[in-house]
């Protein structure tokens, strides 16, 4: 038996027994026996018997109980020949399922995605060059036999494709005896990265904060820089820097984006950079591909990974760097099954692996700002853009001096804006995040609504698709020519504007011009996307209508228009974080305009052109914001001065949910500096068929709520019949 392999609790080998922790809502591992001649080892990954059926899992960390008779323990099935998990990835595991109380299998199974990788890949047939020649000689096969003794092995199509030849040329040589067969590890998903394959050129505020990355790398350990930089200002070259460090050496680097953020544009800068494109790990990705990748990343062969937020769950052989791009990003919060922010848990997880992590944004988080004012934080400021190219003109459009046409939603300044950008042969975007063409369909005649039957919702007109839907369960239904309600024909009006309907008026404005909408609804994966964004880039569209897809750091170089149709959206809602959101939205979108040297200017139209957040992205000073918004969370407690837990309790019956929740609000234990808001209503009360109810906790910032939580639902009534209990720590939402 290898050192590492166990006898985990000084038991005979024969009597072993270990924790084997299963990816299911389970609370602790189970206990199984391990065979005569098998070895695991903490982190190996298994497969053990369930009931009637085989599940896998890794044997974990702690102790099986002795109190089991090991006569009535199963055996561990088969034992996976792949690496396991290290003591650090199952650390933060255990630390994140207490952290955010979700049970610990469930956390485990975002770790183990890929179950079909956990057996080695097959080989691959390779051909090596022997000392045979060709009887004959081309430029083909001379171009194959050149390359053919730059590496020992080539599979066969890696080779003809290299040579720029076709596979029968290979294959002649092969039939000659010029190549022999043999099996080779199956090549990596990507080329490895090259540190110095184009050093940079940066400008000097660029190379300072470079210096002080490569610095927290060469030096190692723990740390946490937060780069705050205006949109354009080079950031992602200034933290490809901190990457090449870390890849001389010779550890593995994780770059977190949000998912509509990867792409071909941010692909092409990396690997102008480092010769080669990273690995990535995102919900397209086919499941082939997503296997080869979770392996790679385990053995060490893929040495740089951009994915979405499940990409922190990776295996990584040595793990050295996280960095998280657009760190504000609300994409990064998980609402489903395990609620946790992958920005807090990559800080974390780089404090218990003891590396460096870098948070990355134009428009950082309260909670990342108070930490680097505060001093937790390395904090690098890039405050002009790059190559001299200026910041947009920012004008507020007072929609009360400057209505639109009666039936529209453009002011006579946004059509005059983008028709002056038309002319000088520039592209605009119109911003609006509300997709469909009307959030509000109604009967004028009775006044009947059109309303979601599973939620407390209107259901979304989609004109391109004929469709009235609910974008909160998915419920369609085709757009009817009569109210249901009283059967008059024809008189349905649609209220409000989506970007379909924004996209229609622009059309009645601008007929000749090339537009194109992008919406989640609409550009249906990451590889539609990424074509749509290439077109923009090219050229191909003159008038770009989008919603908060487009404001995810694409660069657009002859974007010189950018218009908000509607900048109060977001401050219209009991969100606490809605003036931060709304600010961080609307200078990420305006900062799309003359990222290229072009002059630029941004329109943004308002009712409430005095509101603090409006005033702060036309002055050009996000200091004065940020200032504001950090007194007034200080004062109210709230993150980061404070702490949120929400509990949201829903059931078939609204009888059922309301009583569930008086019963935990009742069970709360008193502790002092926290306090239990509610049970009230959710703003979306009724969602997917299940009524909702939500009681909210607030405490001071030292506060263990996740002690106070437990107890809560500890001493609670019990989840009976349909009731379900949601427990989410720091939350985001509060629908």
């Amino acid at each position: 038996m290898g050192k590492d392999s166990f006898d985990l609790f000084g038991t005979p080998e024969r009597l072993r027994a270990v924790p084997v922790m299963v990816p299911l809502p389970v609370p602790k591992p189970y206990t199984y026996m391990v065979p005569d001649g098998m070895h695991v080892e903490p982190g190996a990954i298994v497969q053990v018997p369930l009931g009637p059926r085989q599940v896998f899992g890794v044997v974990w960390n702690e102790e099986a109980g002795d109190a089991v008779d090991p006569k009535k323990l199963k055996s561990i099935t088969a034992a996976f020949e792949c690496p396991p998990l290290g003591a650090d990835m199952r650390t933060f595991l255990d630390w994140m399922a207490s952290y955010t109380l979700s049970p610990p299998g469930l956390v485990a199974r975002m770790a183990l995605r890929a179950p079909a990788a956990f057996d080695p890949e097959p080989m691959v047939e390779g051909l090596r060059l022997t000392e045979t020649r060709p009887e004959r000689l081309t430029p083909a096969r001379t171009r194959v036999l050149a390359l053919a003794e730059e590496a020992p092995v080539w599979t066969r199509l890696g080779l003809a494709h290299a040579a720029g030849v076709s596979v029968s040329v290979v294959d002649g040589l092969t039939t000659q005896g010029v190549f022999e067969t043999m099996f080779m590890s199956p090549p990596p998903v990507t080329a490895p990265p090259d540190p110095d394959y184009a050093a940079p050129a940066l400008e000097s505020d660029q190379q300072a904060a470079a210096d002080e990355l490569i610095s927290a790398v060469k030096k190692g350990g723990f740390g946490v820089s937060l780069i705050d930089g205006v949109t354009g200002s080079g950031k992602t070259e200034v933290y490809f820097e901190a990457i090449a460090e870390t890849l001389r050496q010779g550890r593995q680097v994780l770059i977190l984006l949000p998912e509509i953020a990867l792409t071909p544009a941010f692909l092409e800068r990396f690997q102008d950079r480092f010769g080669a494109k990273p690995a990535e790990w995102h919900s397209d990705l086919s499941p082939r591909m997503r296997e080869k990748v979770w392996r790679q990343a385990a053995e060490g062969q893929v040495r740089v990974v951009a994915g979405a937020r499940s990409a922190l769950f990776l295996p990584f052989e040595d793990l050295g760097l996280v960095i998280v791009d657009e760190e504000h990003d609300p994409a990064y919060k998980q609402e489903d099954r395990v609620f946790y922010n992958a920005r807090d848990m990559a800080v974390v997880r780089g404090r218990i692996s003891d590396f460096p992590v870098v948070l990355v944004s134009a428009t950082p988080s309260v909670e990342s700002r108070v930490n680097a004012d505060q001093g937790r934080y390395t904090y690098l400021h890039l405050a002009s853009r790059f190559g001299g190219a200026t910041m947009p003109d920012l004008h507020l459009v007072d929609m009360r001096r400057f209505p639109p046409a009666r039936g529209g939603f453009l002011s006579p300044v946004m059509i005059k804006g983008i028709a002056q950008t038309m002319e000088r042969g520039e592209q605009a975007l119109l911003f609006l995040n509300r997709r469909g063409y009307a959030p509000l369909t109604l009967c004028r005649v009775c006044g009947h609504r059109f309303q979601c039957p599973n939620c407390s919702a209107w259901l979304v007109e989609h004109r391109f698709r004929g469709q009235l839907q609910c974008h909160h369960c998915g419920h369609q239904e085709k757009s009817p020519d009569a109210c249901p309600e009283c059967g008059t024909l024809d008189h349905l009006a649609s209220c409000g504007p989506g970007v379909e309907r924004i996209a229609e008026e622009v059309e009645r404005h601008f007929p000749d011009q090339r537009i194109i909408v992008l919406s989640s609804d609409i550009v249906m994966g990451v590889k539609r996307l990424r074509l749509e964004l290439e077109a923009i880039a090219k050229g191909e569209a003159d008038i770009v209508i989008g919603t908060q897809l487009v404001a995810k750091g694409h660069n657009f170089p002859n974007m010189t228009l950018v218009g908000i149709v509607d900048a109060d959206l977001g401050l219209a809602n009991g969100d606490p974080r809605a003036a931060e959101r709304t600010f961080q939205l609307l200078s990420q979108v305006t900062g799309r305009a003359g990222r290229f040297g072009l002059k630029s200017r941004g329109l943004i139209q308002t009712y409430q052109p005095v509101h603090p957040v409006m005033q702060a992205i036309v002055s050009g000073d996000p200091e004065a914001f940020y200032e504001r918004e950090i007194v007034e969370r200080e004062k109210a407690l709230m993150p980061p001065f404070g702490r949120l837990a929400s509990i949201i309790v829903s059931a078939d019956s609204r009888a059922d949910a309301e009583g569930h929740a008086r019963g935990l609000r009742q069970a709360a234990p008193q502790v002092s500096g926290i306090s239990v808001l509610g049970p009230a209503e959710a703003p979306l009360a009724l969602v997917r068929g299940r009524h909702r109810f939500r009681l909210l906790v607030h405490g001071k910032r030292g506060a263990d709520m996740q002690a106070f939580v437990r107890t809560m639902i500890g001493n609670g009534p019990k989840e009976r019949g349909s009731v379900q209990v949601q427990l989410d720590i720091d939350p985001q939402s509060f629908l």
